[in-house]
């Protein structure tokens, strides 16, 4: 599968992944002169929240997709210049040994299917006593929405094209979290789930957002434009059908820990 993301797309339909990681920001205290890592920075929009909290401080942006990062540039350099740094780097291969005070993501660690490598690699990243704090895809994340794009990907229609694909995502609950980061090296732990339906307005925009946000590596296996249309329409018409209609169930998955000030 591709490691890239339509970026222009991206950032005009995160607005729920903005949201969500505004409260995320919200909970980290910063002094305003720390080093931090924006693990899946997307396209920026909230690294330069992260930034305007740093005015003493510098941030590195890092995100599997080249575009991503492209755009993030192109979005955050001419206001912050040298104090944040662009990287384009698998999550699970980051060249980090101790050189941030904290780490940052939302909306990213789903996307890494080995959790015990990624929070490895985050704790060896972290400075001693350096802290976490992320916000991802948790247990029961878009149940309903997959069960139907299960139910959808095994019809004669598709099935052809599906037959050895694996799901992209890593939806832990709270306890295999927990687990995880203590394994790890990490203290002060704390895991949590919150519900975050979201509705959308129309059903082209939730068919833009599912084709851009959720289903971007599924539709990569159709190979004609006739059957991804097919796929997202479908989709489309069943979710306009609930009641309520238009409606994601997203869940999140909330990771607090701290790397131990001696080791």
């Amino acid at each position: 599968m591709s490691k890239e993301w339509n970026a222009d797309v991206y950032h005009q339909v995160s607005a729920p992944q903005v949201s969500w990681g505004k409260k995320v920001l919200a909970r980290i205290s910063l002094r305003g002169d720390e080093t931090v890592l924006d693990a899946g920075c997307g396209t920026g929009r909230l690294t330069r929240d992260l930034l305007e909290a740093l005015p003493r401080g510098r941030a590195v942006a890092l995100d599997v997709s080249q575009n991503m990062i492209d755009a993030a540039r192109a979005y955050l350099a001419p206001d912050f210049g040298d104090r944040v740094e662009f990287i384009a780097c698998d999550l699970l291969h980051m060249p980090f040994d101790a050189q941030f005070d904290g780490i940052f993501s939302t909306a990213s660690f789903h996307w890494v299917r080995d959790h015990e490598a990624l929070f490895r690699g985050l704790y060896c990243a972290l400075r001693p006593g350096g802290w976490l704090c992320a916000q991802c895809g948790g247990a029961g994340n878009l149940d309903h929405f997959l069960t139907r794009v299960q139910a959808l990907m095994m019809t004669p229609a598709f099935s052809p094209f599906f037959r050895d694909f694996e799901s992209p995502w890593e939806f832990s609950n709270t306890t295999a979290a927990a687990g995880r980061l203590k394994h790890a090296g990490f203290e002060g732990i704390e895991t949590s789930l919150e519900e975050a339906p979201t509705q959308f307005s129309t059903p082209e925009e939730l068919q833009q957002f599912v084709r851009n946000v959720i289903l971007h590596r599924h539709l990569e296996r159709l190979p004609t434009a006739e059957l991804r249309e097919s796929f997202l329409g479908t989709l489309t018409f069943q979710a306009a059908e609930d009641d309520p209609p238009l409606l994601l169930d997203y869940w999140r998955l909330n990771l607090q820990a701290r790397k131990p000030v001696t080791t």
